[in-house]
């Protein structure tokens, strides 16, 4: 039998004996002194969901480390990790000599599985490797040390994946915040980052976060959805898409709206991608996600606060900023705060053609959250001003849902047509239908209502005519 076998099997050497806990037999007090200790542990492990560990685990973590730790000795500190496979070579001639100089049996599946470990903490992000190559998850969520989670197909499970400790967590937050210049620590408990690929990233450490630290991965695929992915997974349909393209090809200001995880920085992404390839175009974000596919593309981010609480750039001044760089479209990663004035601004002063997102849970709380974000900024306006601003500045809202299946449809597109009195109109071009569930699934349809939007003279006057049928005008439609 192996050494690594031994060690997790306990049958090494003497034999490794796992101690029992002291009776608790005795009398009165001390009885009652094991029982409340008793209880205590109990409660704990329930409030923290900790797996039971083993003597053996640990001796395996020893083995792990003590590996690992010789290999970062004599690995050459100059070597540029970005070649990855000629460092991975290095550490697999280097990772072969250590354990044959200190004669450490192992199995071929054994000996390869502690490579893969080693390589996944000197190369990549640790336990995280493995589930952040798998492209079918599509969200990575870690609750302090030993609890894991995923989102595959749209619903979430644990997966059987540990780090050592909170220490070890902590050592793979660095490792992903240092390179882009920013930090986590007691003073600024949580970050928003991004992986190389592009991957957006938040954590949040004590003292804020009582379970250790919590790491959430928003994954995003190598290869960007296409729209004819987007048909197929029942996003949108044929009519729709062709619709929501002609409202960007006619620079029409569009935001994109919808709760955590419904799929909006992916639809950005996609229509993006019908932004002709002559124009320029300036992204502004918090962690830079974006995809876009054109060749003039300025991509701008913003940065927190150093540790002395300078050299903060935020969205809004990144705005103001991409006002003086000559862009034909602005699109903002995200609207959250009182950068919504600028934004309106931009889009108001001949920015057309400008795109963001927005949280919220309609296409109506979309235009309520805009007026709110703007008041946010300071300026004393009476609400029907700011709700003119919203209305002149806005023409198609697009709202995006994460269904009770799991499943992302778009089940709204709604035209802003204007104001009557203090109250901007809103008009349903495109509706989501469910006419069942089969199995779980929600079936459904976006069908259009039959009212052809009032910017359609902006469409046409951009050489482009969308047949009636699309707006479900003068043809009955199936489906």
């Amino acid at each position: 039998m192996s050494l690594l076998k031994r060690i997790e099997q306990g049958q090494g050497g003497q034999g490794q004996q796992i101690p029992t806990p002291p009776s608790t037999s005795g009398g009165g007090q001390n009885n009652s002194a094991g029982g409340d200790s008793s209880r205590l542990s109990s409660l704990q492990a329930r409030r923290v969901n900790a797996p039971i560990t083993s003597p053996q685990a640990g001796s395996y973590f020893d083995l792990k480390t003590r590996v690992q730790n010789k290999l970062l000795a004599e690995l050459d500190p100059s070597m540029d990790v970005t070649r990855t496979d000629e460092v991975r070579r290095t550490i697999q001639d280097l990772f072969e000599q250590i354990l044959t100089e200190e004669n450490i049996v192992l199995s071929r599946p054994e000996r390869a599985r502690l490579f893969e470990q080693i390589s996944a903490e000197i190369l990549g992000f640790g336990p995280l490797q493995p589930l952040l190559e798998d492209d079918t998850i599509t969200e990575i969520m870690v609750n302090g040390a030993k609890n894991i989670y995923i989102e595959r197909k749209g619903k979430i499970h644990r997966v059987p994946v540990t780090f050592e400790n909170n220490d070890h967590v902590l050592r793979i937050i660095d490792r992903i915040v240092a390179p882009l210049g920013r930090r986590i620590d007691e003073a600024s408990p949580y970050v928003d980052a991004r992986l190389p690929d592009g991957s957006r990233v938040n954590a949040v450490i004590a003292p804020i976060s009582l379970v250790g630290p919590v790491l959430t991965i928003r994954k995003f695929a190598r290869n960007p959805i296409t729209v004819e992915q987007l048909i197929q997974f029942g996003s949108m349909n044929a009519e729709s898409l062709q619709f929501a393209k002609a409202c960007v090809e006619a620079r029409l200001n569009i935001v994109i709206s919808g709760g955590t995880g419904s799929g909006k920085t992916t639809l950005l992404n996609i229509l993006s991608s019908f932004i002709p390839g002559d124009e320029r175009i300036v992204t502004i974000e918090n962690a830079a996600e974006l995809q876009l596919r054109q060749e003039h593309v300025v991509t701008l981010e913003s940065r927190p606060s150093n540790i002395e609480g300078r050299g903060e750039i935020t969205i809004r001044a990144l705005v103001i900023n991409a006002l003086r760089m000559r862009p034909d479209r602005i699109i903002v990663g995200e609207i959250r705060d009182e950068a919504a004035l600028d934004m309106l601004q931009a889009m108001n002063t001949g920015h057309d053609g400008s795109m963001t997102t927005l949280h919220s849970n309609s296409p109506r709380d979309t235009l309520s959250r805009l007026e709110t974000m703007t008041l946010m900024a300071g300026m004393d306006l009476p609400a029907r001003a700011i709700r003119e601003q919203v209305s002149s500045a806005i023409d198609l809202v697009i709202h995006q849902s994460r269904m009770r299946d799991g499943t992302r449809k778009v089940v709204n597109i709604t035209e802003v047509s204007g104001m009557e009195g203090d109250v901007i109109t809103m008009t349903d071009i495109f509706v989501f239908e469910q006419t069942g569930i089969d199995n779980g699934q929600i079936i459904g349809h976006l069908r259009p209502t039959g009212l052809r939007p009032k910017f359609m003279d902006k469409i046409e006057a951009a050489g482009i005519h969308l047949p009636p049928s699309i707006f479900g005008i003068g043809e009955r439609r199936r489906y």
